[in-house]
């Protein structure tokens, strides 16, 4: 009888592998396999025990196991409950799939852990599922390995589609494949995050040297992790602390979203901005699993993840106050263990440096202060200002530079003066940003002083 049949657990991220093992195994037996999304069991106990009993009867008539998906359960108690009832008084062939073991009473439990395959294993995947274009792309299936960490089934998917498109120029299939791998994520993540088109490249930074040195530190270590983390085998000294993670830290217009559009373009990856005063929860525990989310949807393309109003979940905490507080200490805990597992880089952007635990700020890689900026970089930015196409006349930079404003407030007193020129089918002038100023020193609640605009106009 099957009430002696012990129960497999299969338990990990990689969905699609659990799936085929189960598909696999119950094909080798002989069986036919259903699957039951966790949530479609009712949490009443009767409607819960009927649905149990009915699909018992299928499974012998049909000679038939369950696969019963809970990657995507919710911490529901009375749906858990539910849960685990239907497993516990399960007598008939059922494989649970879940991100974490389950704890199941006194059933006999077989557990594996799945992950994805690893990197010389996804290198063969994509030879395998590339054929004879394998040996044409040279050396552009170690890259994207390197850069992206997909399953079986993706990499199959992604090669069978973009072998179809396939001319004679192996740089196109190339392009193809690490188009289609970057965007992978995407559809997961389009309701976590902001999906941010990077088009700013490195002649459009001003900032001092040493930061823009930190920055091609982070391009580096992108590009090179494969040879330092396989090649060289610093990943069989640690599995911790693998991930590239960055801290921008300076007030808002010094260019941190920016610089992360910079990296983005420069390694050719996606770019999505979580704004984590959005994700963090009123509900304890909701935050962690926002956060779960968003790093699960991004792991397989490496996208460039920006988490943006960092100070809405970092703080000095040394005091634990209230429940609240330690849960908050959970979430930090939570977000820096995922941000040194992540296979992609993940940048955190602050206001305020200050407010950072120390504790808290070791864990991550990189930590760029940027400055509010002087007068060079200031006249600098002006003369970025305006593409080449905007008609100016008579712009003096070095008043405009007088101007004590962030990047950020120059952009916006350029376009509002390319607007009012425009309208006035006139070049742009500096009676033109003049007005722009007035108007954005008016949304900053702040003077404009005579030193500043003397000789504008």
């Amino acid at each position: 009888g099957y009430e002696q049949l012990p129960i497999i657990q299969l338990c990990g991220s990689d969905i699609s592998s659990k799936h085929n093992i189960a598909v696999n195994s119950c094909a080798r037996l002989g069986m036919n396999l259903y699957a039951l999304p966790a949530h479609a069991v009712p949490s009443n106990p009767f409607e819960s025990e009927s649905l149990r009993r009915l699909w018992q009867r299928e499974g012998v008539l049909n000679s038939s196991a369950l696969l019963l998906d809970c990657n995507d359960l919710d911490n529901e108690p009375a749906q858990n409950a539910a849960i685990q009832r239907w497993i516990e008084n399960s007598d008939y062939p059922l494989i649970v799939s879940s991100r974490e073991r389950r704890l199941i009473g006194l059933k006999h439990v077989i557990s594996f852990d799945v992950r994805k395959p690893t990197t010389p294993e996804q290198q063969q995947l994509w030879r395998n599922a590339l054929g004879p274009a394998a040996a044409l792309l040279n050396g552009r299936v170690e890259a994207l390995v390197s850069y992206f960490n997909l399953d079986s089934r993706t990499i199959y998917s992604i090669a069978a589609e973009a072998l179809q498109k396939q001319t004679a120029d192996p740089n196109e299939l190339g392009r193809a494949l690490w188009e289609a791998c970057s965007n992978q994520a995407h559809p997961r993540l389009g309701e976590l995050a902001q999906h941010i088109r990077p088009m700013a490249r490195w002649d459009d930074l001003v900032l001092p040297e040493t930061q823009l040195q930190s920055l091609h530190d982070i391009a580096r270590q992108i590009r090179q992790r494969l040879k330092v983390y396989e090649t060289w085998g610093f990943a069989s000294k640690s599995t911790r602390g693998l991930g590239i993670s960055a801290l921008f830290a300076g007030v808002s217009g010094t260019g941190k979203t920016m610089s992360a559009e910079v990296l983005a373009n420069e390694l050719g990856l996606e770019l999505y901005r979580i704004d984590l005063s959005q994700v963090i929860s009123k509900y304890i525990g909701e935050t962690e699993k926002n956060l779960r989310r968003v790093f699960d949807a991004a792991e397989e393309s490496s996208a460039v993840l920006l988490f943006d109003e960092a100070d809405a979940l970092f703080g000095k905490r040394s005091e634990v106050k209230d429940s609240h507080d330690r849960y908050a200490n959970i979430e930090v805990s939570y977000l820096l263990q995922r941000m040194e597992e992540y296979r992609g880089l993940a940048i955190l952007t602050t206001n305020m440096k200050e407010a950072l635990d120390q504790a808290f700020l070791r864990r991550i890689r990189f930590v760029i202060q940027f400055p509010f900026p002087d007068v060079h970089q200031r006249s600098e930015i002006w003369k970025r200002a305006f593409p080449s196409q905007t008609p100016t006349e008579g712009l003096d930079v070095y008043r405009l530079a007088k101007l004590n404003v962030t990047g950020g407030n120059i952009r916006n007193i350029a376009l509002h003066a390319a607007f009012l020129a425009a309208d006035s089918n006139e070049p742009v002038r500096m009676d033109h940003l003049l007005r722009g100023a007035r108007v954005e020193f008016a949304k900053l609640e702040k003077p404009l002083t005579e030193s500043e605009i003397g000789g504008w106009a």
